[in-house]
């Protein structure tokens, strides 16, 4: 059977954000991601997980200044002790919130390095990343971003991600699907689910072109969702969409996908 965990950055934005886990527990959600938790206290965290009986299914590294355009530093030279400090950060508190998989967003293209140096940097960084996080049981997931949202990405497909997997060469480093920024960067979801098969522990989902509600939009992911249960998959689905009206009132796919 599905699982879904809500984004709380994206969804339930009508209530602050510590607000939203009571939100997503109320909606039926029993796991919740988002992209950062590093401007509240492990401890705050930690109780509304427990009290809300939710599982922390994801979160992100951090990835440098965000509001100076930075979407990640892994790709980046000259900014690996930053990279490192951000895997301890993120290590913290994944143990505090008993998360298993965290995501290194890997940076955009500088036109000041060759492209060599930042495939090289990134390798060794996630191979970094993965080493520091193996000894805990957590995983270390990369994940394509396709160009049209985030342009100038030094990730964008699955066959790049494919690449990168086998040159970083760790058992704990798997790729985040997101299905949204594959429908626009490749298609042809069923095969490539099938061809990476193993290689993925998470799949997020949006529909396209919006990313709004999944029931809306050019995928059919009730039928995929059927599929991926016949197929076995065991992982979480990221709700990681842009409610086209209030969050509440768009959940009728929720109840339907269950």
């Amino acid at each position: 059977m599905a699982k879904f965990a809500a984004n709380l950055s994206m969804m339930f934005n009508e209530v602050p954000f510590m607000e939203r886990f009571a939100k997503a527990s109320d909606a039926g959600f029993k796991g919740v991601e988002y992209l950062f938790p590093y401007h509240e206290s492990t401890e705050e965290l930690s109780a509304l997980l427990k009290r809300y009986q939710l599982t922390q299914v994801l979160f992100n590294m951090p990835a440098g200044v965000w509001e100076a355009g930075d979407r990640g530093v892994a790709c980046l030279p000259g900014r690996e002790k930053e990279f490192a400090d951000g895997v301890h950060e993120a290590l913290k508190y994944a143990l505090a919130l008993d998360c298993k998989q965290v995501h290194a967003m890997a940076g955009k293209l500088d036109g000041q390095f060759k492209l060599e140096q930042q495939y090289e940097c990134y390798i060794t960084n996630i191979q970094y990343a993965a080493d520091v996080m193996y000894e805990y049981g957590v995983n270390v997931l990369i994940e394509p971003i396709n160009t049209r949202d985030m342009p100038g990405y030094f990730l964008t497909t699955q066959r790049q991600a494919e690449t990168l997997l086998k040159a970083i060469g760790r058992k704990n480093v798997f790729i985040q699907l997101d299905l949204y920024h594959c429908q626009i960067m490749e298609g042809d979801l069923l095969r490539t689910i099938e061809r990476l098969w193993g290689k993925f522990r998470h799949i997020q989902i949006a529909s396209v072109p919006g990313r709004h509600e999944p029931d809306i939009g050019e995928i059919n992911y009730f039928w995929l969702f059927k599929r991926l249960d016949e197929m076995g998959y065991q992982g979480w689905f990221g709700c990681e969409y842009y409610p086209a009206g209030y969050t509440d009132e768009g959940l009728g796919w929720l109840v339907k996908a269950q």
